[in-house]
């Protein structure tokens, strides 16, 4: 049972409250919570900006809601959710950032020099609402997601030199995530639903989006996944894309998305489950499962990215407030934010030399609802290369 998990449950009342006493009561729940050894070693204590971190590593804030980020005049946007880096023709790079915001969600980018400096940000994105995730190109533009029932998929230049495009090609729904396969070029798609489907799209003039066919994930025996369309991509609240293809399988809550040689792996928060899609042979897996594994550290699964040799990191939104790796089928704790239990993880994503992960606490401590944008650098894993195979 995580903090969190406890806290509400009641038992932190009553015979427990006695036995302790009220003082070494507060004294316990103000502790960490031991975290065991993982891929990095186990986590020390929470460093001046809250975060427990390995031996080796170190964070610092990149920017604050509702203030301007460090020498620029861009005031950093409420609510910070799903994220991407490009790189910059300097050596630098951009950490894109939605925001999970009705009505005046959109997008923001905080531009580093080749330092890691912060050299400026910006506006990508606005006009929109409730921009939750979404996922990179490999033509490196950014497609911000809407998270409500008639939501679009937005391409956004991370420079913010041109003006946002909407995909309605993509569907009209709760989308949460989109991941983009550049060798069968196709992308995949969550929807934040309790019985919401995973799609996949082929564009009719890759990489153009403009326009395409969009089909609806048929999960059969063994994970063995076909693909039919979907009638009226469109459908809205009205006709919901998930409830047009009665064949199609519902998965409980779709939430991160993410490509990594060959492989799409998302997350559904309702059974706090990782999967895996073969790209190659259509296979869908459970990488991992709450409710069965031997150690169930990983809850509240969302944002997913996958780092340059492998790891798969899941941030949590609630759970211990950890970003989660998975290596091997290991689960271990990457990182953990102390003190922001209201708050969840979101926006994971490393600069282009994998050797800073950026991330965000949506709403940070608790009441100012104010979130907060971090980077950790330290020693990440090397990258491990697999060799690329041509589209069949």
């Amino acid at each position: 049972m995580d903090r969190r998990t406890f806290l509400r449950s009641g038992l932190a009342t009553g015979v427990v409250t006695a036995a302790l006493g009220h003082g070494l009561w507060q004294q316990a729940l103000a502790a960490p919570r031991p975290t065991g050894g993982g891929a990095y070693g186990p986590l020390g204590a929470p460093d001046a900006n809250g975060i427990r971190l390995p031996a080796g590593f170190c964070s610092r804030v990149v920017a604050t809601s509702g203030s301007l980020v460090p020498g620029t005049a861009y005031p950093w946007h409420s609510a910070p959710d799903g994220g991407a880096t490009f790189g910059r023709p300097d050596g630098g790079w951009t950490y894109v950032s939605n925001s999970e915001v009705p009505a005046v969600g959109g997008a923001g980018a905080v531009a580093f020099g080749p330092d890691g400096a912060i050299v400026d940000a910006y506006r990508i994105l606005v006009g929109t609402s409730v921009n939750c995730a979404g996922g990179p190109t490999p033509w490196a533009t950014w497609l911000s997601c809407e998270e409500h029932d008639a939501g679009l998929v937005w391409e956004c230049d991370p420079g913010g030199r041109r003006v946002a495009t909407p995909l309605p090609a993509l569907g009209a729904f709760k989308h949460e995530a989109v991941a983009v396969d550049p060798l069968r070029r196709h992308l995949y798609l969550t929807e934040d639903q309790p019985d919401g489907r995973f799609y996949r799209f082929t564009p009719t003039a890759y990489p153009s989006l403009a326009a395409g066919r969009l089909e609806v994930a048929a999960v059969g025996a063994g994970g063995a996944v076909t693909w039919l369309a979907v009638p009226q991509p469109q459908g809205g609240a009205l006709d919901p894309t998930r409830r047009q293809v009665p064949g199609s399988t519902a998965l409980k809550g779709g939430e991160g998305c993410w490509y990594h040689q060959g492989t799409v792996y998302l997350t559904t928060k309702g059974d706090n489950r990782v999967w895996a899609l073969d790209t190659t042979t259509s296979v869908l897996t459970v990488v991992y499962d709450a409710a069965s594994s031997p150690t169930p550290i990983l809850t509240g699964v969302d944002n997913v990215t996958v780092a340059q040799n492998g790891d798969v990191l899941v941030a949590e939104d609630g759970g211990d407030m950890q970003v989660c790796l998975l290596r091997s089928g290991v689960v271990s704790p990457l990182l953990q934010v102390v003190g922001q239990d209201g708050s969840e993880i979101t926006g994971p994503a490393f600069d282009p030399s994998g050797s800073r992960l950026y991330f965000s606490s949506q709403r940070g401590p608790a009441p100012s609802g104010t979130g907060i944008t971090y980077e950790v650098s330290g020693p990440f894993a090397a990258p491990t290369r697999r060799k690329r195979t041509a589209p069949r």
